[in-house]
């Protein structure tokens, strides 16, 4: 079905999938080499092959001693061509670095070494081709330029023509191999070619990053948001029942169109993964990047505009022009006419605003401090992991720095926020509403999931559908109790005013309509003091509009303080004016 990976049957039963690929100046022989290794020409284009170089990625399977076998990408050397190379490099294990014996290293091969370096790609060989061409002389001195080129590296001097040096090259690689790990992750493939093929249906190809791929399987196709379904898997043209990470994969779905599939989407276990319009990455820089810098981003397979927003000196964000899938610790390529410098990820679904103490948190991996430090909402387990920020067994152990209610976990620092805010809001509703100053669930907390998990994590009083401040419900009673003897005493009290020591009581009462406050802390009852305004209205409009305090007296067959008091209060709410020893009415008031 593709040119991918065979799978590792012969090999030993521990031994995991790895993928090689190649870097190096155009012409310095990589595709030759390939050939040399595993027996396949990757340059599979018919342009390719009439102009003698590599435009595209290719592809082969590669053995080595002992019955291994890895995957191997050959990559473009041209200038022109790096953003193919960078495509075909992200998600290799080990590199195989070509260098021309008689060339020496030239400017493709120290950005190639560099992007394997910023992509964090440190095992790999490197292989002086075309020995059988320099003398022993300049052999010697291309081996020495090498080893102080790469140190960490095994460098080896082959001939693809001859054959000299395979062997040798093969025997490094493995070493290089039996070092690499791959750490454990959902499943995570990048697109880095789609085609349709008859009796198949559309095909999409590239290196499968972690977890496992089978007939089946449902996939997520990023970002354009698609369910796919497997129907087969193949690796280097042989029919696999599961493929594995680190290898090459091709992948059959059905249903879906060719043109839906582009290099640099993604095709990821549903839901595992961030589709993220930004990326917060700690910077590894070849040159400086001022704030607001524009770039070119690669990630996974794709390329694409950004703008960098720096964090401090140490940090940036990266503003993408589209969404990529990423996860902590993904590496990122920063490029314009050349290669500027990169990052690896720290979150990969950070907020807007930039935090430098945040990020230093993140980069220190303390999975309780990133938690306690990222995490602003309400959240389940499972979002977490969607998040990408922290692997399984990390968010596993950091979990504990966040409080958690049914489902739901809460970060110490929002709960406090939102327990302030509740307590505030009850306080608020206990000085306006003192008979009853619970809040409705539904008014108190936003109609979110975690509405009623959060309840028992803020330390109220709960009765009949309403929340209270601690211990204010249990005085419900009491309160009510005494409003009821105050509203009795009042109505039989009729037009002769009572004393009211409870002034926060009467000053809830009177809000609510049960009472009208008097001077010298004195009240009467509503229908009381309407009776007395309607005794007052019916004699000023007998009178001309005037009234006399002994007068009103007579009129309500009570004392002379009575009548002060009510009368003061017709002045106080505008119904009435003093004028010497009268009071008038306010024509403005009866209207």
């Amino acid at each position: 079905m593709t040119e991918l990976s065979a799978t590792e049957s012969s090999a030993p039963s521990d031994a995991k999938s790895l993928t090689v690929g190649t870097a190096g100046h155009i012409d310095h022989g990589k595709t030759w080499l390939v050939r040399a290794l595993t027996g396949k020409d990757t340059d599979r284009l018919p342009e390719e092959r009439a102009r003698g170089i590599s435009i595209e990625l290719g592809y082969a399977p590669l053995q080595l001693p002992g019955g291994r076998q890895l995957s191997l990408i050959d990559v473009p050397g041209h200038e022109r061509f790096v953003r193919t190379m960078v495509a075909g490099a992200t998600g290799i294990d080990l590199f195989l670095l070509v260098i021309d014996a008689a060339e020496g290293a030239r400017a493709q091969t120290h950005e190639h070494l560099a992007i394997l370096r910023l992509l964090g790609i440190e095992s790999g060989v490197v292989a002086l081709t075309k020995a059988d061409a320099v003398d022993d002389e300049t052999l010697e001195l291309a081996l020495e330029e090498a080893r102080e080129l790469v140190p960490r590296a095994e460098v080896v001097a082959t001939s693809a023509k001859t054959g000299a040096g395979l062997d040798d090259l093969r025997a490094a690689l493995a070493r290089g191999a039996a070092e690499r790990r791959r750490p454990e992750a959902p499943t995570r493939l990048y697109v880095d070619r789609g085609f349709t093929l008859r009796g198949i249906g559309t095909v999409a190809t590239g290196t499968l990053w972690s977890g496992s791929i089978g007939e089946g399987d449902v996939l997520r196709a990023e970002p354009a948001g698609l369910d796919v379904r497997v129907r087969s898997v193949q690796v280097h043209d042989r029919p696999v029942e599961r493929a594995e990470a680190g290898q090459r994969v091709a992948v059959g779905l059905p249903g879906i169109d060719r043109r839906a599939l582009r290099r640099g989407d993604a095709l990821v276990a549903p839901g595992r993964y961030p589709l993220s319009y930004r990326l917060d990455v700690v910077l590894e820089e070849l040159r400086p990047l001022a704030n607001g810098s524009r770039v070119t981003v690669h990630h996974g397979t794709a390329h694409l505009p950004a703008r960098v927003a720096r964090i401090g000196e140490a940090y940036a964000q990266l503003r993408l022009a589209a969404p990529v899938v990423a996860a902590r610790g993904d590496r990122v390529v920063l490029r314009r006419a050349t290669t500027l410098g990169g990052g690896r990820v720290l979150d990969p679904a950070p907020p807007r605003h930039l935090d430098a103490a945040r990020l230093t948190l993140v980069e220190q991996g303390d999975p309780a401090a990133i938690l306690a430090a990222t995490v602003r909402e309400p959240v389940t387990e499972d979002a977490l992991q969607r998040r990408g920020l922290l692997t399984p067994d990390e968010l596993r152990s950091g979990l504990a720095a966040l409080a958690r209610a049914g489902s739901w976990y809460f970060a110490p620092a929002w709960l406090a926020e939102l327990r302030h805010a509740v307590r505030g809001r009850l306080a608020e509703r206990a000085q306006s509403s003192p008979l009853d100053p619970g809040v409705a669930l539904g008014e108190l907390l936003p109609a979110a999931p975690w509405s009623l998990d959060v309840l028992p994590l803020l330390e109220l009083d709960r009765r009949g559908g309403k929340a209270y401040l601690p211990g204010a419900a249990g005085s419900l009673g009491e309160r009510a109790e005494a409003a009821a003897r105050l509203e009795t005493e009042l109505a039989e009290a009729g037009l002769e005013p009572t004393r009211v020591s409870d002034r926060e009581l009467a000053r809830y009462l009177e809000r609510d309509g049960r009472l009208v406050r008097l001077g010298d802390g004195f009240a009467i009852g509503p229908a009381a003091f309407a009776q007395a305004r309607s005794l007052l209205l019916e004699e000023c409009e007998r009178a001309g509009g005037r009234i006399q305090l002994a007068r009103f007296r007579d009129l309500l067959s009570s004392s002379r303080r009575t009548a002060q008091l009510l009368l003061e209060r017709f002045d106080a709410d505008g119904l009435t004016r003093r004028v010497g020893d009268e009071r008038v009415v306010r024509r403005s008031a009866v209207r």
